[in-house]
């Protein structure tokens, strides 16, 4: 009799051991923008690979929109194990690093090109394991594209913006960016922007095309200057606890899905600078002006000094590294 308990009581731990197994790993991915943008294709395109690639083993959960995190809280909800992915704009780490600020610095890429250059090379590299003591990874950059200026009234020369107050991300750099030209910055989160471009809390914010189109924030404002000023990329990003604690085999298939669906995010991201901006423009809504090369000169001159503010922080190789990436 004791020796069919025995049996009966290994077989069961056993079992529940095979059901623990069985188990399939669940990752909750969260953002705060549309599933039409770059980065919510990207998510959806993660999603389908990895639970391709890992049929019962894997299921990924996609939360657009701020329905579980906004990007203020997604991080400390990661670092609790409350979500495993997510990719928040560059501009959000500033607590866990100062040196991704230096993405936030104005006009420091001519282009995306640059950015893919800087981005992929030995510095933009580094900077993804830069948070990894503080339980942070990050596993690719995700573009959007280079930011514009919104506003109520016409901005042409910096001298227009002076006394308007614009909404920013949470970034000291992206402060000190308005702060040099003469308006006030306001922290405040994505989710909200359009309400207070609707209500004019506020006068103006800066986006890509992208997101200036999916949240019609072109609606609710009057002119768009065509300044490719700024970047807005994401850091997709994941808990080291996680990442480092998934077997060596299906953390390298997650990798793999991961840079597979980034390449679709960005091929997507490169599209929509045209055809977002050309529906802005059909929309009537909104007018566009395009900077001459001397007004243009005029922003930079203006809001460059942002550069030596911060160049202790973010360390002058890294920023050296991104100027020489527009060569």
């Amino acid at each position: 009799m004791r020796l069919f308990i025995g049996a009966a009581v290994a077989a069961g731990v056993m079992l529940a051991g095979f059901v623990a197994q069985a188990e399939p790993i669940k990752i909750k991915f969260s953002h705060v923008v549309a599933e039409n943008t770059p980065k919510g294709q990207m998510a959806l395109k993660f999603k389908e690979l990895a639970e391709a690639r890992l049929p019962g083993k894997v299921v990924v959960e996609v939360f657009p929109n701020s329905q579980l995190f906004g990007d203020g809280k997604v991080l400390e909800a990661m670092l609790l194990g409350d979500v495993q992915i997510a990719a928040p704009s560059l501009s959000k780490f500033n607590k866990y690093t100062k040196k991704l600020q230096v993405f936030d610095l104005p006009f420091l890429f001519k282009d995306m090109d640059a950015v893919e250059k800087f981005q992929n090379g030995p510095k933009g590299q580094e900077l993804l394991n830069s948070m990894e003591k503080k339980g942070l990874i990050g596993l690719g950059y995700l573009h959007n594209g280079l930011k514009q200026l919104s506003a109520s009234r016409e901005l042409r020369s910096p001298v227009d913006a002076d006394g308007l107050k614009f909404r920013i991300q949470t970034s000291d750099v992206l402060a000190a960016q308005f702060e040099a030209v003469g308006a006030t910055p306001l922290k405040k989160p994505f989710s909200e922007v359009f309400l207070l471009l609707q209500t004019k809390a506020i006068d103006g914010q800066e986006n890509t095309w992208s997101n200036i189109y999916s949240k019609k924030f072109f609606e609710v404002q009057d002119h768009i200057t065509a300044s490719n000023h700024g970047l807005i990329d994401y850091l997709v990003v994941t808990s080291a606890e996680f990442w480092q604690g998934l077997e060596d085999d299906t953390r390298k298939v997650l990798k793999a899905s991961m840079d597979e669906a980034i390449a679709h995010g960005n091929k997507i991201a490169a599209e929509k600078v045209n055809s977002d901006r050309k529906r802005i423009a059909d929309s009537g809504r909104s007018k566009i002006l395009d900077l001459s090369a001397a007004d243009r000169a005029k922003w930079v001159e203006a809001m460059k000094p942002v550069w030596a503010k911060f160049s202790d922080e973010i360390g002058q190789d890294l920023i050296d590294a991104a100027v020489a990436s527009n060569n």
